[in-house]
């Protein structure tokens, strides 16, 4: 026979598993909507609404819509799959071009799931020095995640500096070549993803 206390324990995980789903629902019915009508056009009621929640659950769970786009810019780098990249760099130690490979597998996922979100989120940005604070801060932390990389490789193996790698890098895998190539070249991701990897071999590393 269940105790209380554990008839409480399962009522507790059924409040933390609905809550969640709930926070997932809104976040969604926020993307729909940003990305469809953008950020300066949707209002919270109109996120709720389309999330089938009150006005006040939206701001209890994200506080207001900065905090949806704060949300939902973290999660792009989640659906990308960031624990696939760190192994498939672990795995190709010692490898730069495989490297540079699993980082360009990286951004394709990113483009490929995320792209309507990033270019969203840099529009904004534009008019709302919150969400060009995300943006920024989102393009920085890529940025110093690959020179951490390029600075672990041995001397000479870079045809420039670090810091001139990085902006190379940052010059040819970005979502406008991303959505320039897909939308108005109709090259398939699998085709961006190989294009990339053996074009930031031969610019950034030397003797390639």
């Amino acid at each position: 026979m269940r105790t209380p206390e554990g008839r409480r324990a399962y009522d507790s995980l059924r409040r933390t598993d609905q809550a969640q789903r709930t926070k997932a629902e809104i976040a969604q019915a926020a993307r729909r909507l940003f990305t469809a009508n953008g950020w300066a056009a949707t209002t919270v009621r109109e996120v709720a609404a389309d999330a089938g929640v009150a006005v006040p659950t939206v701001y209890a769970a994200y506080g207001n819509k900065t905090g949806l786009a704060l949300a939902l810019s973290d999660a792009a780098e989640i659906e990308a799959d960031l624990r696939a990249e760190a192994a498939a760099l672990e795995a190709a130690q010692g490898d730069p071009p495989g490297q540079l490979a699993a980082m360009a597998a990286f951004d394709r996922r990113l483009f490929e799931r995320s792209g309507d979100l990033i270019a969203m989120l840099r529009e904004a940005g534009r008019t709302e020095p919150e969400l060009a604070t995300i943006y920024h801060d989102g393009r920085r932390r890529a940025d110093a995640f690959r020179a951490e990389v390029f600075g672990l490789w041995p001397a000479g193996t870079l045809r420039a500096g670090v810091e001139e790698s990085v902006d190379v890098y940052a010059a040819l895998c970005n979502i406008d070549a991303y959505l320039t190539l897909t939308e108005e070249r109709s090259w398939s991701a699998d085709r961006i993803e190989t294009w990339w990897a053996g074009l930031l071999a031969r610019e950034l590393l030397a003797g390639a």
